[in-house]
């Protein structure tokens, strides 16, 4: 998509894309390597009741998503950062999860003519509905003339 593409108020959706055990195991032991990420046996014994995916993980998943649904085509180069990044639910082997992309705002830089800025909120659905993420996020746009 491209910036003024994005209106304040719509919701992009992104996915599905389903989570197998050995992605988890295959992430959480390069990046994130906490027993209940990497062993699976272990995992059945502690707090979430089996393996579950890194929430770092979840969110490579969500961006991967948004790339593929909104950001491939853009002028997007970058994002300042995120505001509050919420884990709701773990993500387990074989969930499908959706990427619900709701846009917050859509602007020019006062500062920056060739500067947007789109603020949106993520959320990330398992295939029972469930959040299991949620993030706010903020994505800056390249754009090349005053009109666009």
């Amino acid at each position: 998509m491209k910036f003024a593409e994005f209106k304040e108020g719509m919701v992009i959706k992104g996915g599905p894309v389903t989570v197998t055990e050995e992605e988890i195991l295959t992430f959480a032991r390069q990046y994130d390597p906490q027993w209940f990420h990497t062993d699976p046996e272990r995992a059945t014994q502690g707090r979430w009741g089996g393996l579950i995916a890194s929430g770092w993980h979840t969110c490579a998943l969500a961006m991967r998503m948004a790339v593929d649904s909104m950001l491939h085509d853009s002028e997007s180069f970058g994002s300042p950062g995120l505001g509050a990044v919420r884990w709701r639910v773990p993500v387990r082997p074989a969930d499908t999860l959706r990427l619900d992309a709701r846009v917050q705002g859509v602007r020019r830089s006062t500062s920056r003519h060739n500067l947007g800025i789109i603020t949106w909120s993520w959320n990330v659905l398992n295939q029972h509905d469930e959040i299991v993420l949620e993030l706010d996020a903020t994505s800056l746009f390249e754009l090349n003339s005053v009109t666009e």
